[in-house]
């Protein structure tokens, strides 16, 4: 397999690329979560999805193997958004699909509902229009746990003790059940998550947990503008997901073309969950766009 890595220069710094694949089909552009991991974790299902298509993945600056500068006023949507087209840019990306997971869903809409050319679809994987819904989702989850764990992350959380050990043992709990379900959790999705320990964009957008957003997030809400997402849109989720089947539904109730998948056996990263299921999904949606278009 065809394979190339590099950094670029983009707003505010310089980036880690990986491209990989070949052939004629368009390329396919993969956006990590976070914000503030890396894309180790997306790096499997790059390779697979690279057996039909030239795939680039990239790390986010201020993640993983790119540079990581020590300003928080780098870490808005604005400057994500504008990084996005750096990429496309420097690696000649003129017209291709997108892939956001996660994080890089919240910021793949916010790019889509802005306004972009060249974009021939948009597959928006374990993430939502809404960070107050998926907040709002994650918190009936956890009402939902048993107990002492439920009780544990209300009760600690509403008094800021993310660091206590009841707490983080609380929350690997929660991840067991709707983060990752595979045990033990591959090395891949262990390196990413570590990136995000104590990592400036993280705290910057998001604060120190996930349950409780009170950062620059927080009230990000994308979902009436959905319909300005004019390219066919693919939603993937996991039945388990802590951002779950209903923001994806969300999602493709918004935009004018959209189709969702649930993959049954999965949390949050399916595409490593279910990944030969997931890898012939998204392929084949994407060979039907292009079909389309041909």
């Amino acid at each position: 397999m065809d394979e190339q890595t590099g950094m670029i220069a983009v707003t505010g710094g310089r980036v880690w690329y990986r491209r990989l694949g070949g052939g004629d089909r368009l390329p396919l552009l993969i956006l990590h979560g976070g914000p503030g991991a890396a894309s180790y974790y997306l790096e499997p299902c790059a390779e697979r999805l690279a057996e039909r298509r030239p795939v680039v993945v990239y790390d986010q600056l201020g993640c993983g193997r790119s540079e990581k500068p020590d300003d928080p006023s780098l870490w808005t949507l604005d400057r994500a958004c504008t990084e996005v087209d750096d990429v496309r840019r420097e690696l000649g990306l003129e017209r291709c699909h997108l892939l956001g997971q996660s994080w890089g869903g919240w910021l793949s809409i916010e790019y889509l509902t802005r306004g972009t050319d060249g974009v021939a679809s948009a597959v928006l994987a374990s993430t939502s229009a809404s960070l107050p819904q998926f907040v709002g989702e994650a918190q009936r989850l956890i009402r939902e746990m048993p107990e002492p764990a439920r009780s544990t992350i209300i009760d600690l959380g509403a008094r800021g003790a993310y660091d206590d050990p009841a707490y983080l043992a609380a929350v690997g709990e929660f991840y067991k059940r709707h983060l990752c379900r595979l045990d033990p959790y591959p090395e891949f999705i262990t390196r990413s998550l570590d990136e995000m320990d104590g990592n400036q964009v993280y705290l910057t957008m998001n604060g120190p947990t996930e349950f409780d957003v009170i950062g620059s997030l927080r009230t990000w809400d994308r979902t009436a503008d959905l319909g300005r997402i004019t390219m066919p849109v693919l939603a993937t989720v996991g039945r388990y997901d802590e951002i779950t089947p209903a923001c994806s539904q969300t999602i493709v109730d918004g935009v004018p073309d959209g189709r969702m998948v649930v993959f049954e056996q999965s949390g949050h990263f399916s595409h490593e969950e279910e990944p030969e299921r997931y890898a012939e999904v998204v392929s084949a949606f994407l060979e039907e766009v292009e079909a389309r278009e041909a």
